[in-house]
């Protein structure tokens, strides 16, 4: 019966072992500056986006800080896909109480947004009520 426990207990030990060894955390990250928005903005606001990609869970987890906007974050967005230079709708809409710096938060993406993402194809970028299309932008790509 003890020994049964033991090669029970070197199972479960091996089976959750062999589950880490699969799973690959992508670190991700993006400079948020007005002249990446389209059209660009003459704001003197920045900030930076910090990322972390399970692809085996497809949980994304973030941390976004900024400064020196125009006014308060009136609304800020994950977008995708596009490349740089290119609009596309949101995929993940940061809620409103969220909004202060930093942002944080995590989302299970689907398969297809996963691989826009790991292709560079998603923006992150935060809006202002002097720039309701977007004030600062960064496209998200791996570190």
């Amino acid at each position: 019966m003890h020994a049964m426990r033991k090669l029970n207990v070197a199972v479960l030990l091996w089976a959750l072992a062999s589950g880490v060894a699969f799973a690959d955390t992508v670190k991700l990250t993006a400079n948020l500056e007005p002249s990446s928005e389209v059209p660009p903005t003459t704001s003197t606001g920045s900030g930076k986006l910090d990322a972390e990609f399970d692809t085996s869970s497809k949980v994304l987890k973030w941390t976004i800080s900024y400064q020196g906007l125009t006014g308060p974050a009136t609304a800020a967005h994950f977008h995708g896909p596009a490349a740089v230079g290119s609009n596309a709708p949101p995929v993940i809409p940061i809620p409103k109480d969220k909004l202060a710096s930093p942002i944080t938060g995590a989302k299970t993406l689907t398969e297809t947004d996963a691989n826009d993402l790991m292709a560079g194809k998603w923006y992150f970028n935060v809006h202002t009520k002097a720039n309701p299309s977007g004030e600062i932008r960064g496209q998200v790509r791996q570190q």
